[in-house]
């Protein structure tokens, strides 16, 4: 039997010819990536195994994005230990206000991710650099201490789950929506501790920035990992961001897998998932008269050029709802700059939305947008898990750009066609 992209990946990084589902292995990994939350606690672990130096100051990178800037003394005391420990080992990507940004879109960015690497990080949405052909995976923040030391880490090779993709977007309808609509029809652990594997001539109806956005919420159906065949999108990519060589794996012919799944992008509506689960999702007819509170247009998900692009193209012109508080959060500062040159700044504001500093903010409760008791939020995020975005009675609403930046205007979820 043949293999899949994940298993040849691992087998690879592992000095092994095959692997096989349920399989041990011990992998050289390409990147170990660390936040304000999680790379405190790694560099504790770190410095009680007794070495001076990470594996490789070149392939680990801290980036404080969760509480940054700063929103209080305990933030501030998390982000100063993992700025002393980069200056003190040396390490080359740390990257802090002004430089920053959200992680899981700054370091495809950067370029330090290519087709055919092993990526951890404790940050469970690592996943999102599935999207260039790699194998991408959160962990916790023990074992990231074992992999800045080691530069291996351990893991059991998973089954995969196949989607193949056929046909092309309708207007209004983007990455979010489809892996919205296979959540919904998975659920949440429909994909456990799985590789989902993306593939298909529907593949080049989405752009990065879509596969970006559906590799990021693979670990929303309990995946492994999310991983896209590299194509010619792919490839143009990794050369404008990168000069690092990449290896591009595809699936055996042969490849085993324990389900297919065909996905008709064309018959993908809008799609909406109402709280508390990712899983709970309607499609934008069917979700009735939802006042709303605020939107939130952001995150490692959604807050890319592309969605910026999207959602200015609604609010141009137009103003926000005066009930809803509608906060922009572009991912990383050279979205930011871009969306500036663009004009797009100029739209939001006008509108009545607030732009914010690339942070995580409000996605998980942080800062830049808490919800009181009873309030309701729309937001392009990953998770609407019960007090995920403040009060554990406020509810999330995860949707499109299009749908939150409609939703923004009418002060209720609607559909983008119905403001534009």
């Amino acid at each position: 039997m043949g293999m899949t992209m994940t298993q040849k990946i691992l087998a690879d990084h592992a000095g092994l010819d095959k692997v096989i589902p349920g399989q041990l292995i011990k992998a050289k990994l390409d990147l170990v990536l660390g936040n304000d939350i999680t790379a405190p606690v790694a560099i504790k672990e770190f410095n009680k195994i007794g070495i001076n130096e990470v594996f490789d100051v070149n392939k680990v990178a801290l980036v404080p994005d969760h509480f940054t800037p700063n929103k209080d003394i305990k933030s501030a005391e998390q982000c100063k230990i993992i700025r002393e420990f980069a200056r003190e080992k040396n390490i080359v990507n740390y990257f802090e206000v002004g430089q920053m940004g959200i992680e899981h879109a700054l370091i495809p960015e950067k370029g330090l991710v290519v087709p055919g690497d092993v990526v951890i990080g404790a940050d469970s949405h690592t996943c999102t650099y599935g999207a260039l052909g790699a194998f991408s995976t959160g962990i916790g923040s023990t074992d990231m201490a074992a992999g800045m030391a080691t530069g291996e880490a351990w893991f059991k090779v998973p089954e995969a789950i196949k989607f193949e993709l056929k046909g092309e977007l309708n207007k209004w309808v983007s990455g979010k929506d489809v892996i919205l609509h296979i959540i919904g029809m998975i659920g949440v652990d429909g994909a456990l501790y799985k590789s989902m594997e993306f593939t298909g001539e529907g593949l080049k109806a989405l752009s990065m920035d879509d596969r970006f956005t559906m590799a990021n919420m693979a670990i929303e159906a309990g995946a492994k990992n999310g991983i896209f065949e590299v194509d010619e999108k792919t490839i143009a990519y990794v050369k404008e961001h990168s000069t690092r060589e990449y290896k591009v794996y595809k699936a055996d012919e042969d490849a085993e897998y324990v389900k297919t799944y065909t996905i008709d992008l064309g018959q993908i509506k809008p799609t909406v998932a109402f709280p508390h689960l990712p899983e709970n999702t309607r499609t934008i007819d069917e979700v009735g008269e939802i006042a709303i509170d605020q939107v939130v247009i952001g995150s490692c998900t959604n807050g890319r050029i592309e969605d910026l692009r999207i959602a200015a193209s609604i609010l141009k012109g137009k103003t926000v709802h005066p009930r809803v508080r509608t906060i922009i959060i572009p991912a990383t500062q050279k979205i930011y700059l871009q969306a500036l040159e663009e004009g797009l700044l100029k739209i939001f504001i006008e509108a009545g939305a607030v732009v914010s500093t690339p942070t995580c903010g409000p996605c998980l409760g942080g800062h830049m947008g808490i919800l009181a008791e009873g309030e309701r939020a729309v937001a392009t995020t990953n998770r609407n898990f019960v007090g995920r975005m403040g009060h554990p009675k406020s509810e999330v609403y995860l949707a499109s750009p299009a749908v939150a930046a409609a939703s923004a205007i009418a002060g209720r979820i609607i559909s983008p066609e119905e403001v534009v």
